[in-house]
């Protein structure tokens, strides 16, 4: 509940530009931070027809996992399922970082891939709560192999639990930010596994490598006042800007018309807006820590062997959670894991294979991936978009704008996505 409200009150408190009149690509936000919170507009959004064939899926992944009593809720790992009653493709859609299989982006392109004929299984992030107790065989996210090998088995769990009630024509793949890394990981696995045999795979906004995108956002926290040290000071002062400016307009709701107004106020300035976003990531980040540390009994926040009940206040995991860096979980929780599993493996070797530059001669020789980038995507480092532009040469699409996902339900972007796919 923190995280959705933390996340809607992030949502309301940045700037909005409008693109130069005589642009060609009409998405309309001009900011790689703001089009990165703010996403794409509503009226920009195509809408759908209402009436839509999906429901659904809750998936026993791992037959034999025992579940510890503070998860009492997650009966299976929860997809989402959307059919033709008719032969027809089907794309299984991989979301981002912490996403669940309803996330906002992802329903959308549900939407999208629906309406234009196709069936859709939309899956968690392996980052995600849920696939961590449910669908992780390690249930220590972060690894590119392992976790493409998680979700290639919960995608053939899903199509023997759909398989009988609609026909298919092909097997495609598409995901976005770090889903979009894994589709490309999948796909390889598919190349020797066989079972779907993918006809397309559209990999959308990509990190080249995952341990560089992540040390930038890491970075933008270090650009506001008091430094990475001062988040909790930094986000409540935030906070108490919106209010008091919500409370001194004349808005009775909190829309779009008052977040235009925001930006002629020009309250907040970009090294805020960058830091708003690094919050929101450590937020996600401790929430997947907290999972995984339950259910590998680590000790890593909560003492060993200490059993979390339903009734258990976990505002205090919560809170040590939620400071962590990502330097902290690599060096001090993930790293050791593998290190144990592979005996000599060095910090640098685990960090440049979480990097597609650790596959780039499969994604070099294989026409049936394609890759879709933003110009000023602040998580590409010096160098990765033209290190795509070299490996993926004309499967590579690279839009003027659009910051990280933010411009991905655009109506050209969404008919464009289809149309790689057709």
């Amino acid at each position: 509940m923190f995280l959705r409200l933390a996340i809607v009150f992030l949502l309301l408190l940045l700037p909005f530009d409008l693109l130069a009149a005589g642009d060609r690509y009409g998405y309309p936000i001009e900011g790689a931070y703001e089009a990165t919170i703010l996403g794409t507009p509503p009226q920009m959004i195509p809408v759908y027809p209402e009436k839509i064939r999906m429901r659904s899926l809750v998936l026993d992944v791992l037959p034999e996992r025992v579940k510890p009593p503070i998860f009492f809720y997650d009966t299976g790992l929860r997809c989402t399922f959307a059919w033709q009653k008719k032969k027809a493709p089907l794309v299984f859609l991989i979301a981002g970082t912490g996403a669940s299989d309803r996330a906002d982006k992802l329903i959308t392109m549900l939407k999208a891939f629906y309406h234009a004929g196709f069936h859709v299984i939309t899956l968690p992030s392996p980052t995600n709560a849920n696939f961590i107790v449910s669908a992780s065989r390690s249930c220590i996210p972060g690894d590119l192999t392992d976790d493409s090998a998680d979700l290639y088995h919960a995608m053939e769990v899903a199509w023997e639990k759909v398989r009988g009630e609609i026909e298919v024509s092909s097997f495609n793949l598409c995901g976005y930010s770090l889903g979009g890394d894994q589709a490309a990981f999948v796909a390889k696995l598919d190349e020797d596994r066989q079972v779907f045999n993918f006809r397309k795979v559209l990999m959308i906004d990509p990190s080249v490598s995952i341990y560089t995108s992540i040390t930038r956002i890491e970075d933008l926290l270090k650009k506001v006042p008091g430094g990475p040290h001062q988040e909790g000071i930094f986000f409540n002062r935030m906070l108490s800007r919106f209010s008091e400016y919500y409370r001194s307009s004349n808005f009775v709701t909190l829309n779009d018309e008052f977040l235009y107004t925001m930006y002629r106020e020009r309250l907040f300035s970009s090294e805020e807006t960058g830091g708003l976003i690094s919050l929101t990531f450590r937020i996600n980040l401790g929430g997947m820590i907290f999972a995984s540390d339950v259910m590998t009994n680590s000790g890593y926040i909560v003492p060993k062997n200490k059993v979390l009940m339903q009734s258990d206040s976990l505002y205090d995991y919560f809170m040590v959670s939620s400071h962590l860096s990502f330097f902290e979980y690599f060096n001090e929780y993930f790293y050791p894991y593998f290190q144990s599993k592979r005996p000599g493996l060095t910090i640098q070797q685990l960090a440049a294979a979480q990097s597609l530059k650790s596959i780039e001669g499969y994604l070099a020789n294989t026409p049936k991936i394609g890759v879709v980038a933003n110009e000023n995507d602040f998580l590409m480092g010096p160098g990765d978009l033209e290190y795509l532009r070299n490996l993926f040469g004309p499967r590579l699409k690279v839009y003027p704008k659009g910051g990280h996902l933010g411009n991905l339900e655009y109506r050209d972007n969404l008919e464009e996505m289809v149309a790689f796919f057709r």
